[in-house]
């Protein structure tokens, strides 16, 4: 018998566990906007997604799109400015981030999956008012800190079979529009959802720690250790910040782990090993990682 036809079949059985262990549960994934010009990068991560609908876990996709934005406002003649390191969003440069977030890498994304036989439906946050937003700096423009989550269309769409890909894009008070961090605001719904997983996809392995080992289980006192000590630095605050903020939200854990892995969300959630940093208030359900 084909050795790689036994070794698929003792992985499938090794995954038991945890394909029941995550039927019905809420994962809230957060897709950068690097990864999305590789088409083959695109297909894979949409086939995981798919499989994991398929066997009863309820995707949450929330997406950046940087690359894409700067490439639309260098053609359209736009130039930003930036505060303390962070572009000022004006009322022309919302109106591109709207345009490329929610149309062109939303749809592309919502394609994706549609293609390798999923149903996922686009939208963002001013849907329904998913996301409600208030400025996060006056200086920055229309940069949004969400302030309340709206979860109603996304149950909706869990009941129906169908995937929410979500645009990082919120409205105010007022009608106003606000363009938010993808990691900020995937980590607001998956608070308001209550996730049983955040899963933020990057391009490094996880948090590492002074050696530069990746640290594979983390509790969220150590974060705030390795931050206070300078380990933590650099991109991986934020990271770890929208981290501990979901988990005090009531996210059961969240992981950071790399995204350019092959089937690294699948890795994650179904595979004793896991993948990246899980960081975690409660003991696991089922074992400690190896």
């Amino acid at each position: 018998m084909n050795q790689d036809w036994i070794a698929t079949a003792r992985t499938l059985s090794e995954a038991l566990p945890y394909l029941q262990r995550y039927t019905g549960a809420i994962v809230v994934i957060k897709f950068g906007g690097n990864a999305m010009g590789d088409a083959d990068e695109m297909a894979s991560f949409a086939r995981d997604i798919v499989l994991m609908r398929q066997v009863g876990v309820n995707p949450v996709i929330v997406h950046g799109g940087g690359p894409m934005i700067n490439q639309m406002l260098g053609k359209l003649g736009i130039t930003s400015e930036f505060v303390r390191g962070k572009r000022v969003t004006d009322q022309a440069t919302v109106e591109v981030v709207e345009m490329v977030l929610s149309g062109l890498v939303n749809k592309r994304i919502v394609q994706a999956i549609n293609d390798e036989g999923g149903r996922a439906v686009g939208l963002s946050g001013k849907d329904a008012k998913l996301i409600v937003c208030e400025p996060d700096d006056p200086e920055l423009g229309f940069v949004g800190r969400p302030v309340e989550i709206n979860t109603d269309v996304l149950h909706s769409l869990f009941t129906a079979g169908i995937i929410p890909v979500v645009a990082p894009i919120g409205t105010g008070s007022d009608g106003e529009t606000f363009n938010i961090n993808g990691d900020t605001a995937a980590g607001a719904i998956a608070g308001g959802l209550r996730a049983d997983r955040l899963l933020l996809l990057t391009d490094v392995a996880g948090v590492k720690d002074a050696d530069g080992a990746v640290i594979t289980d983390m509790r969220p006192e150590q974060v705030r250790e390795l931050t206070e000590a300078g380990v933590i630095a650099g991109g991986m605050i934020p990271k770890t910040e929208t981290a501990l903020k979901a988990i005090a939200e009531g996210v059961r854990a969240v992981v950071i782990l790399d995204g350019r892995a092959p089937n690294a969300c699948l890795l994650e959630l179904f595979t004793d090993h896991g993948a990246g940093s899980l960081i975690r208030a409660t003991e696991p359900r089922i074992r400690p990682r190896g």
